[in-house]
């Protein structure tokens, strides 16, 4: 089974609801579930989509926003979550999230980026690319500009419909 990153938007109530109920029960199970509607699998783009921005030449303040989208921050604290055997994302680093007001933010800057304007940097070759991006850029079926045009797009607009809602973002690999 593959790691990929997962992000899921929640409302503030959810994820107190989901910590209450990890410290009530009796083995930690903090009853995870969000809508499948509000759950988004970025497969392994984001590191290829942050090394195409850096080619790319993307401001400080845009690629901090992507680098934030995909990686959130630990100041909420996600501690229930990874607590075996209920942990949301056991292979790979803890879950982080960002709070409502982070996810306007974030939102706003991802809507800021011109992301065809980015790809349009990459050679024209598709195996040229792949080797520039590189994180498995090569093995991708149909080339890299297609899947990463895609992924940035599903993540510009689940941000903004984030944002939209004044939702939490909580971002995990699983």
């Amino acid at each position: 089974m593959a790691v990929t990153q997962q992000l899921a938007r929640v409302p503030a109530e959810y994820l107190a609801a989901c910590r209450q109920s990890a410290g009530t029960s009796t083995d930690g199970d903090p009853n995870w579930d969000p809508l499948p509607a509000d759950v988004l699998d970025l497969d392994w783009a984001p590191a290829m989509l942050e090394r195409v921005c850096e080619l790319a030449g993307l401001d400080g303040a845009d690629l901090d926003a992507l680098r934030q989208a995909t990686e959130g921050e630990s100041a909420i604290d996600l501690g229930f979550l990874n607590t075996h055997p209920h942990a949301i994302g056991p292979f790979g680093p803890p879950p982080t999230a960002l709070s409502a007001a982070q996810v306007a933010r974030v939102s706003e800057l991802l809507g800021q980026i011109d992301f065809p304007a980015v790809l349009a940097g990459l050679p024209t070759e598709d195996t040229e690319a792949a080797s520039l991006i590189g994180h498995g850029a090569d093995k991708i079926v149909g080339g890299p500009r297609k899947y990463l045009l895609g992924h940035f797009n599903a993540l510009r607009e689940f941000y903004l419909a984030a944002s939209q809602r004044h939702l939490l973002l909580v971002l995990w690999w699983d």
